[in-house]
């Protein structure tokens, strides 16, 4: 793989840890539940790590990192907030919103490892998506609670 495929590869999973960061905090902010509420903030903290990791890694190869998350992002923050707010701000309907978040994150790091990437690069990758997988799987746990309780 070209070092121009590799880095596009990794600005995108920049802009979708960013993304992840920037659910993270929104949703936290609006859930009621104290310790979901830490565990986001937690969870936007490693997403956070995750993207300057990345931005490092596309500094060696000579490329210019993003800074910033996705305009879908942005939009699914927004949708985020739009819910909660239709919603009353349930914890169960901001804990659905995130594991899409969260579903998308995982699709965007599956198919970089399709990708013919570095060792060094795919090594990174891979190990991030083992904490993608962690958050994804946590926030589905979280949101089956909450719809059982809710029922």
């Amino acid at each position: 793989m070209q070092n121009d495929d590799t880095i596009d590869t990794l600005n995108t999973l920049i802009e979708t840890s960013k993304d992840g960061e920037y659910g993270f905090r929104t949703s936290a902010e609006h859930l009621k539940n104290d310790e979901i509420k830490q565990l986001f903030m937690r969870r936007a903290e490693e997403c956070r790590q995750a993207a300057a990791e990345l931005q490092a890694l596309v500094g060696t190869l000579g490329g210019k990192a993003e800074d910033s998350g996705s305009a879908t992002g942005a939009m699914h923050r927004g949708w985020v907030a739009v819910k909660a707010t239709l919603a009353g701000y349930t914890d169960k309907a901001i804990l659905e919103e995130t594991e899409r978040g969260e579903d998308i994150a995982l699709a965007a790091y599956r198919s970089a490892l399709e990708e013919d990437l570095p060792a060094q690069v795919r090594s990174v990758v891979e190990q991030q998506l083992q904490g993608v997988m962690r958050n994804h799987n946590q926030v589905r746990t979280l949101r089956d609670q909450a719809r059982t309780a809710s029922a």
